[in-house]
């Protein structure tokens, strides 16, 4: 997957959301998304406590290390591709994390607000 060829929330190409740790469905450092994407991983949220422990009790573990699928857990301050639906769950019981809109997929848009992700996002002015 080419991030050039998807674009971000402001139609400009997607910007790399974090290579440590790796993120994106397709494990390229971007919210890069397809139709196998079923998830729409296309937000790119930093993470804070909060957000990890609210999704820690919904049912997904995004904390504990997972070494057999490469995945080391996540702690307060790491960019993770979130799942549009999961960042709106969160953001209607009040712990949504902040966002990095440039490296955020343009599909975000079809579940979440704009107005929304402009409340959250930490690179736009």
């Amino acid at each position: 997957m080419n991030n050039q060829s998807q674009l971000n929330i402001f139609q400009e190409s997607l910007e790399n959301c974090s290579c440590d740790p790796m993120t994106g469905f397709f494990r390229t450092g971007c919210c890069e998304t397809n139709h196998h994407d079923v998830g729409t991983h296309t937000v790119c949220a930093l993470m804070d406590r909060n957000f990890l422990q609210f999704s820690f009790n919904q049912g997904n573990d995004l904390i504990t290390p997972v070494p057999e699928y490469d995945f080391p857990g996540l702690k307060p301050g790491d960019k993770w591709c979130l799942c549009a639906n999961r960042w709106l769950e969160a953001f209607e019981a009040g712990v949504a994390p902040k966002i990095i809109a440039k490296a955020t997929n343009l599909k975000t848009l079809d579940i979440i607000p704009i107005d929304k992700i402009k409340k959250f996002a930490l690179d736009i002015v």
